[in-house]
C-alpha cells in the first residue's frame, strides 16, 4: 500500500527542487483499491500465428490505455470473407463481416494499463487482410485519446458590459482523433450554458454589476476534456470611465498621477472632465479634460495631482473623471507629510499597484483574494505555471497587508489575507479526512530516496524501523483536533491542469497540486504534475503513485507538503503585526490571527524532526540507524519540508506524517523561533512547543555560525540522512551535532546553495532578530556577512545596480564544537556572476537596513538605501520589474536522456494521461504533458527560440518580489522615517 507525499522548493528563479519520497506505515492497516470509470483508450496488436491453404489462426491483444473497462467487448470487421470457426479467452459471435468477442466470465474487467488476449481459428480465401477497425466497447482502438482543444472567443479578457448584462458566449473547439460532443461555459465554477454543436455559443443573461472570470470547457466523444484560459470581464452599470489606481498617496508639496481610460469603445469621441468632487482644496488635478477617440479609448492618459506646499493639515480629496453618457470613476488622493521619506511614498505607490485589480496579481473568490505566483502565465521556475500560487506568496501577502496596517492603522486587509490563507491553502477537515486514524507510534513506512530519477519508483521497505512521533498527541490535546494546521505549498489557482477538487477532474478552483517527488536530480523541467488527492482518475492505473514508489498495491489517498520557510514567515509577520498594532493600541483587532499564527508555529515543529523520526546524529544505514523515542529525533532546525496524508476512504483507517532530516541555511528563521519562544501572544498552546522553539532559536543560530565561510557567506546546510537513504557520507565530512555537512542540501540541479537569493532570504531574518532584540550571536554572524555582500555589490546612478547571483563553494566547515567553534578557514565562497533581480535586491536591502539601524553601520545604510533608490528607476504600471532573458526555456522540449539524466523520466512500460489527455510515456517532454502552454499568448516567443532563434525575454511581475519590494520600502520608513 503506497502513500507518497513529496517535498518542494520555492525559489525566485527556475531552480529545480527535490522532493523526497515519503511513505506510510502501510503494512499494519487494510486498504481498498479501485479505479474510477472514465473514457476508453486502447490499441490492439493483431497477429496471424499460423496459416494454411483455407484457414489460419490469429490472436488479438488489447492494450487498455485508458481507465478500467467493465464487461469489455471487442469488435472488428473482416474485409475478405473470413469466418470464425473456433475461439478462446472470450465468447465469439459473427454476423456477416462483423466479429464480436465478449469478456469471459472469469475476466470481466480490463484494468487500466492492463491487457487481454483473445485467439481464434478461421477460414479464409486467397486474401487474408488484417482488420483495421478494432473497437473496445464501441470506441475505436486508436491509442490514447488526445484531448480536444478549445479557445474562448467571447467574451474577451478586459471586455466590459452593461448591467443587467447579457454576455455573449462563444468558443472554437476541435478534436484531432474524434469529435466534439459538447462545450460548456463557466463563470468560475458555475455552469452558464452548454452547446452540443458548432458553432459553440450561448448567452449569460441578467448579469449584475461585478467582475467575473469566464471560461469554456470542451468534451470529446471519448470523454476527454480541456478548459480554456479564463477571461476576466467587468459588468458595469453602463458605459464607464475607468481610473486606476483607485487610491493615490501624494507627499505634501509634491505630485502624483493616476490613469484614465474608457471601459468600452465609444461610437464617437468622448471628452472626460476631471475635477475634485470633495475634500481638501489643497489638492488639484490637471488636465481638467481628456479626449478619447474610437481608437485610443482603452489607452490610459495620465492625470497629475498636485498637493499645495502650504504646511497645513494633511488632506484627502476625491477626484472624479466623468463624461456624458458614461458612469464616472473616482480616485481618492491622500496627502502624506512632506517630512515622510520618499520610501514611504514608494510603499504606498507599490501597494496601490499590487492591489489594483487591473494589475492582475490576484484572483477574487467572493470577498477574498488569492495571489497568483506572477501576473504572467507563461512562467517556469519552482511553480511551473504563473497562475499557480504558493504558500510563499500567501506569506508575502500577509507581510504586505501587515505593513499597510502599520502605516494606515487599518488592519482589515491583514485579517482578510489570513482568512484567504486559511480558506484556500490550509487544507480543511474535508481535505484531510482520515487524520484521526494516524498512529504516532508508526508514522510512516520507509522508502529510500535516490540521487537519480531513473532509480524510481522507490521500493517500500517495511523492515526498516521508524521512530515514534512525540508531538501528535500533545497537539491533538492542545487544539482538540487531529487536523494539521499548516499550508500546502502549491495551488493551481485557475485549475489550469484540470485536476479539480481531490483529483475529480471538475472545474473546481483553486485546486491542490504537487510536482516534485523524485530525488535530488529532479529539476522543475523533469517534474510530472499530479493532484494532491490521487483517486486514480488521471495518470496511469494507479494514478501517479507508481511513478514514485513501488508496492504490491496502491490506495487512493490525499497528501500535502508544507514549506516551512513560508509558515515561519507567516509567524514572523504575525510578530511584526502584533508589535505594530500594539503600538497603535489596536492589538485586539488582530488577536485572533496572532493566536492562529502561534498554532501554525506549533504544528511547524514537524519540520524539526528526522523524516522517519530516527535518532539525530551519526545516522548511517537505514536499518542500523536507531528509531527515535521522545525528542531524540528532533534536530530543532527548519528542514526542507514536512508532509502528511492518508486514505480518501474514511473506513480504510490509516494516515501518515513525516518530517525531514535535511536543513538548508536559507530556510532558517530564528526570528520566528524567538517569537514562539518569548512573545506571550504567540506562545504555543501545546505543552512543549514553547520550549522546543527556545531550543530551536539557539540551534538555528549555532548552525548559521557552523556554516559561515571565512569570507562571510553562509554555506549549504546539514542532513541526518545522507542522500535521503541514510547513506555513508565521504570520509572526513564535518558534522553538526552528528548531522553531516551538505554543501547543497536536498537538490542538486542546479546546486541548491548556488543562488544568492537564499543568502538574502535567510540572513534577513537574522538581521531582523538582531534589530529587534540585539542578539549578540546574530550580530556576530552579520558582522562577517554584511561586508562580504557589500564588497560584491555595485550601486550606480539612474537605476543601475548589480548584486551577486551565483555562488561557487570550496572547502568545508570545521566540525562543530559548541564550546569552541572553529574558524572555518578552509570554507570559501566565490561570486561567479551578478544580476539585477529586483526581489532579491529588496530582501538584501532589508538585511542591510536592519543591521544598520541596530549597529549604526553607515555603509550598510547607504548601500541599502542605494538599492531601494535604484529599484525606483524600474517602475511600470504594475510595479517594479526588469527584463529577463530565459535561456533555460530551451528545455521545454527535452526528452529524458539517460546519459545526462535530463528530461522527464517515465519508467519503461508506464503510460498515463493528464486530465486534458496529454500522454505521459517514455517520449514525454515538459511541454508534451503541458500542451496548453502552446496556446499562451507569449508562446510564439518560446517557439521561435526552440526553432533556433534568440532566447526569449520576459518582464515578469512575481507577487513575492513585488511584495518584498513594497515591504522593504515600508521597513525603511519604520527604521529611519
Amino acid at each position: 500500500m503506497t502513500r507518497t507525499p513529496f517535498s518542494r522548493s520555492l525559489v525566485r528563479r527556475p531552480l529545480p527542487v527535490l522532493t523526497a519520497v515519503a511513505l506510510v506505515a502501510a503494512a499494519v492497516l487494510p486498504v481498498t483499491t479501485g479505479v474510477a470509470q472514465a473514457a476508453v483508450a486502447c490499441t490492439v496488436n493483431y497477429q496471424v500465428t499460423n496459416e494454411w491453404s483455407n484457414g489460419f489462426g490469429a490472436t488479438a491483444t488489447i492494450q487498455n490505455q485508458g481507465d478500467a473497462v467493465n464487461n469489455w467487448v471487442l469488435t472488428w470487421n473482416f474485409a475478405n470473407g473470413q469466418t470464425i470457426s473456433q475461439g478462446w479467452n472470450g465468447t465469439f459471435s459473427q454476423s456477416g463481416t462483423k466479429v464480436t468477442v465478449t469478456a469471459p466470465e472469469w475476466s470481466r474487467t480490463l484494468p487500466a494499463g492492463g491487457s487481454a488476449q483473445v485467439g481464434f481459428n478461421a477460414t479464409k480465401s486467397s486474401t487474408n487482410s488484417a482488420p483495421t477497425d478494432f473497437a473496445l466497447n464501441g470506441v475505436p482502438c486508436t491509442g490514447p485519446n488526445k484531448a480536444p482543444t478549445v479557445t474562448l472567443t467571447s467574451p474577451a479578457t478586459g471586455a466590459t458590459y452593461t448591467a443587467p448584462g447579457s454576455v455573449p458566449l462563444a468558443a472554437t473547439a476541435a478534436d484531432s482523433d474524434g469529435t466534439i460532443s459538447k462545450v460548456e461555459f463557466y463563470q468560475g465554477d458555475n455552469l452558464l450554458a452548454t452547446d452540443t454543436a458548432a458553432p459553440f455559443a450561448g448567452t449569460w443573461s441578467g448579469v449584475p454589476v461585478g467582475e467575473y472570470s469566464v471560461s469554456a470547457r470542451a468534451y470529446d466523444n471519448k470523454g476527454a476534456t480541456t478548459s480554456s484560459t479564463p477571461a476576466t470581464i467587468k459588468v458595469l452599470s453602463g458605459p464607464a470611465v475607468v481610473a486606476s489606481p483607485s487610491t493615490v498617496s501624494v507627499k505634501q508639496g509634491t505630485t502624483g498621477t493616476f490613469g484614465v481610460s474608457l471601459a468600452m469603445q465609444p461610437s464617437a469621441s468622448v471628452t472626460v472632465a476631471v475635477a475634485r468632487t470633495s475634500g481638501s482644496t489643497d489638492l488639484t488635478a490637471s488636465p481638467a479634460s481628456l479626449t478619447f477617440t474610437t481608437s485610443n479609448w482603452a489607452t490610459k492618459q495620465n492625470v497629475t495631482v498636485t498637493s499645495a506646499d502650504n504646511g497645513g493639515d494633511l488632506g484627502t480629496a476625491t477626484f472624479t473623471a466623468s463624461a456624458s453618457g458614461q458612469a464616472s470613476a473616482s480616485v481618492v488622493v491622500k496627502e502624506i507629510s512632506s517630512s515622510t521619506s520618499d520610501f514611504n511614498q514608494a510603499f504606498l505607490d507599490q501597494y496601490n499597484k499590487i492591489k489594483d485589480p487591473a494589475s492582475g496579481y490576484f484572483r477574487k473568490f467572493g470577498d477574498l483574494l488569492v495571489p497568483y505566483h506572477s501576473v504572467e502565465t507563461l512562467m517556469v521556475e519552482a511553480p511551473d505555471h504563473g497562475h499557480q500560487t504558493t504558500s510563499e506568496a500567501f506569506s508575502y501577502y500577509l507581510w504586505l497587508e501587515a505593513s499597510y496596517g502599520r502605516i494606515s492603522g487599518d488592519w482589515a486587509p491583514f485579517k482578510a489575507a489570513w482568512a484567504s490563507m486559511e480558506k484556500f491553502i490550509i487544507p480543511a477537515t474535508a481535505d484531510q479526512p482520515t487524520n484521526s486514524k494516524y498512529d504516532p507510534s508508526k508514522p510512516a513506512t520507509y522508502a529510500p530516496e535516490h540521487p537519480a530519477m531513473n532509480q524510481y519508483p522507490s521500493v517500500l521497505d517495511t523492515s526498516v524501523k521508524v521512530g515514534a512521533d512525540p508531538i501528535a498527541n500533545e497537539l491533538k490535546t492542545a487544539y482538540g483536533t487531529s487536523d494539521i494546521y499548516g499550508m500546502h505549498w502549491l495551488l493551481d489557482v485557475d485549475n489550469t491542469y484540470g485536476f479539480g477538487h481531490c483529483g475529480d477532474g471538475t472545474n473546481t478552483t483553486p485546486a491542490y497540486i504537487n510536482t516534485y517527488q523524485r530525488g535530488s536530480s529532479e529539476s522543475v523541467w523533469e517534474t510530472i504534475p499530479q493532484p494532491s488527492c490521487d483517486t486514480f482518475k488521471h495518470g496511469g492505473p494507479n494514478g501517479f503513485l507508481d511513478l514514485f514508489t513501488k508496492d504490491a498495491s496502491y490506495a487512493k489517498q490525499w497528501k500535502y507538503t508544507n514549506a516551512p520557510d513560508a509558515d515561519a514567515r507567516a509567524v514572523q509577520v504575525a510578530l511584526l503585526a502584533q508589535n505594530w498594532a500594539t503600538a497603535q493600541g489596536k492589538a485586539g483587532d488582530i488577536a485572533s490571527e496572532v493566536k492562529k499564527a502561534s498554532k501554525m508555529g506549533d504544528y511547524l515543529r514537524y519540520a524539526m524532526f528526522d523524516k522517519y523520526f530516527k535518532k539525530i546524529g551519526n545516522c548511517v544505514g537505514a536499518s542500523a540507524c536507531a528509531a527515535g523515542t521522545g525528542k531524540d529525533s528532533d534536530h530543532y532546525l527548519m528542514s526542507w519540508y514536512y508532509a502528511w496524508g492518508g486514505a480518501t476512504d474514511t473506513s480504510a483507517g490509516w494516515a501518515w506524517r513525516i518530517g525531514d532530516g535535511a536543513s538548508h541555511q536559507g530556510y532558517q528563521n530564528p526570528l520566528a523561533a524567538y517569537a514562539l519562544a518569548n512573545v506571550s501572544a504567540l506562545k504555543p498552546a501545546s505543552s512543549t512547543g514553547q520550549a522546543d522553539w527556545a531550543k530551536s532559536l539557539d540551534r538555528q543560530l549555532e548552525m548559521l555560525q557552523f556554516l559561515q565561510s571565512a569570507d562571510g557567506a553562509i554555506a549549504g546546510g546539514v542532513t541526518n540522512s545522507w542522500e535521503g537513504n541514510y547513506g555513508t557520507p565521504p570520509s572526513g565530512t564535518p558534522t553538526f551535532y552528528g548531522m553531516f555537512y551538505e554543501p547543497h542540501p536536498v537538490w542538486h540541479d542546479p546546486p541548491s546553495n548556488r543562488w544568492f537569493g537564499f543568502q538574502a532570504w535567510g540572513i534577513e531574518r537574522t538581521a531582523s532578530l538582531y534589530q529587534m532584540t540585539g542578539d549578540a550571536r546574530a550580530k556576530k554572524i552579520l558582522d562577517k556577512w554584511v561586508p562580504w555582500a557589500i564588497a560584491n555589490t555595485t550601486v550606480g546612478t539612474n537605476g543601475s545596480f548589480q548584486i551577486p547571483s551565483d555562488i561557487e563553494w570550496s572547502g568545508a566547515p570545521d566540525t562543530w564544537n559548541p564550546s569552541s567553534p572553529g574558524s572555518n578557514s578552509n570554507l570559501h565562497a566565490r561570486v561567479l556572476n551578478f544580476s539585477t533581480d529586483v526581489g532579491v535586491a529588496a530582501s538584501y536591502a532589508k538585511t542591510l537596513l536592519n543591521y544598520a539601524a541596530k549597529s549604526g553601520n553607515a555603509q550598510a545604510k547607504t548601500v541599502g538605501e542605494g538599492l531601494l533608490t535604484a529599484l525606483l528607476a524600474h517602475q511600470d504600471d504594475k510595479g517594479i520589474a526588469v527584463p529577463e532573458t530565459r535561456t533555460d526555456y530551451n528545455r521545454f522540449d527535452d526528452k529524458y536522456n539517460a546519459s545526462t539524466g535530463e528530461g522527464p523520466y517515465v519508467p519503461s512500460g508506464w503510460t498515463g494521461k493528464m486530465p486534458n489527455g496529454d500522454t505521459i510515456d517514455q517520449n514525454s517532454t515538459f511541454l508534451s504533458i503541458r500542451s496548453k502552454f502552446t496556446t499562451d499568448p507569449e508562446w510564439p516567443k518560446v517557439q521561435a527560440y526552440l526553432d533556433g532563434g534568440a532566447a526569449p525575454t520576459f518582464t515578469y511581475h512575481r507577487f513575492w518580489a513585488q511584495a518584498e519590494i513594497a515591504t522593504a520600502f515600508s521597513l525603511h520608513t519604520e527604521l529611519f522615517g
